[in-house]
């Protein structure tokens, strides 16, 4: 599975030259996000990732980077470009 660090990911962000999906839940979302990213909570991935475009490359996140590898390694199986944030929204507070 392929990796970045919050640091790396977070300067691409700022760029907007990528895609980005936030896996956590609506509320952890509302409480703290970054702007323009697409919200598909783990507990819904299995009924939505056929809406994702296969074509498109994503960056996954989370609170820690846990449920983001999770997510990233259910879509490599399923054929999507995906790679996780190290760290996730955790790394932004530090």
């Amino acid at each position: 599975m392929k990796e970045i660090p919050f640091s790396s990911f977070y300067q691409a962000y700022q760029k907007k030259e990528i895609h980005v999906l936030d896996v956590r839940e609506q509320a952890e979302y509302h409480a703290l996000h970054l702007e323009g990213v697409t919200l598909l909570p783990l507990s819904e991935l299995l009924d939505c990732y056929t809406e994702l475009d296969k074509a498109q490359p994503y960056y996954v996140i989370c609170r820690s980077g846990k449920r983001s590898a999770r997510a990233c390694q259910f879509l490599e199986e399923q054929g999507y470009d995906v790679t996780n944030v190290q760290g996730g929204m955790n790394a932004l507070e530090d």
